[in-house]
């Protein structure tokens, strides 16, 4: 009598079907993760990406056991998912624009993981899965608002101080010399920084939105105030001690010190109002299976061989469409 497979025993095999499916879609999107993996290491506004994958990987870990109760099972629809990340990174290919075939290629893992996995297992996952949109380095955008912002602030606060200052823009002229808010200086590391932790801790932490808005708004405004803070404490240390020696104080603090100071504020400030623990944030095997909605858009168990054959399928027909483009 052949022995009932139980859903513990089926992950090896589903693991094993999803690195194949995995492998595949990562050789199609090899330069664009190429990129992203250059930004992350050669690039300081985005070496705060290079903790994403061992977050993602601990947020999985800590949800083990809820997925070995649900089990591993094959998904049609999430093949959408994936066609859809496909899609997009085959646009921002052919338009050149990075951040879309980057989203692209994320999407299309995470569509992997639906079709493989499941509906269940995809739902018990949503925020690692969500979560690894981080992967994708942004901001750039944003750097000339935060310039000015800072420069405001850092022009503000010095007249405060007493200090003769004449501002123009970005530039901030003291007796001690020119100052110019540069792109470094804006604070946009920080800032992106701070709101990809900002976003873990709301959502493993409070169950609140109320809460969960209020600590994200704290994420955006306090960094951004103590950039510009930390602009006047160079420009009012420099009166005294030289820009030069100033600047070179200023980047050994900001880059080692600053950041870790405000984290450690705004995570303390916060801490009396966590609500949970991280093990404990995410639906559970039973609520997902009180949803309607699970069973009417889970359907029937699909074939395993089919399923990572439509995925190898999909890889091949874009590699072909990107070589057209």
């Amino acid at each position: 009598m052949k022995p009932e497979v139980t859903e513990n025993s089926a992950w090896p095999a589903a693991l094993f079907r999803l690195a194949i499916a995995v492998a595949a879609l990562f050789a199609l999107t090899f330069a664009d993760w190429r990129e992203m993996a250059h930004q992350w290491w050669d690039i300081d506004t985005y070496s705060h990406i290079l903790l994403i994958p061992p977050i993602i990987a601990w947020l999985v870990w800590i949800r083990r056991a809820a997925l070995a109760a649900v089990g591993p099972r094959n998904w049609w629809l999430g093949l959408a998912w994936l066609l859809a990340g496909l899609a997009l990174w085959l646009a921002g290919r052919s338009m050149d624009i990075n951040t879309f075939a980057q989203a692209g290629a994320v999407i299309a893992l995470q569509g992997a993981v639906l079709t493989t996995l499941g509906l269940r297992t995809g739902l018990l996952l949503a925020f690692p899965l969500a979560y690894a949109f981080f992967l994708v380095p942004f901001g750039d955008e944003i750097i000339p608002p935060l310039q000015t912002i800072t420069a405001i602030l850092a022009t503000t606060l010095t007249q405060w101080s007493g200090i003769e200052t004449v501002a123009n823009g970005i530039l901030i002229d003291t007796p001690a010399g020119l100052f110019i808010v540069a792109e470094e200086c804006s604070g946009v590391k920080f800032l992106i920084a701070m709101v990809a932790l900002g976003v873990l801790v709301a959502w493993s932490s409070f169950t609140s939105w109320r809460r969960r808005a209020l600590f994200l708004l704290a994420c955006v405004i306090v960094p951004i105030l103590a950039n510009g803070v930390r602009a006047w404490a160079t420009i009012f240390i420099a009166q005294y001690i030289g820009a030069e020696a100033a600047g070179s104080f200023d980047h050994i603090i900001y880059g080692w010190v600053f950041f870790a100071i405000i984290i450690a504020l705004v995570l303390g400030a916060a801490w009396r109002w966590f609500e949970r623990e991280p093990e404990d944030a995410g639906w559970s095997v039973a609520e997902i299976a009180d949803m309607p909605a699970v069973a009417r858009w889970e359907g029937k168990p699909a074939a395993a061989l089919p399923v990572l054959v439509a995925i190898l399928a999909a890889a091949a027909a874009f590699a072909v469409l990107a070589r057209l483009v």
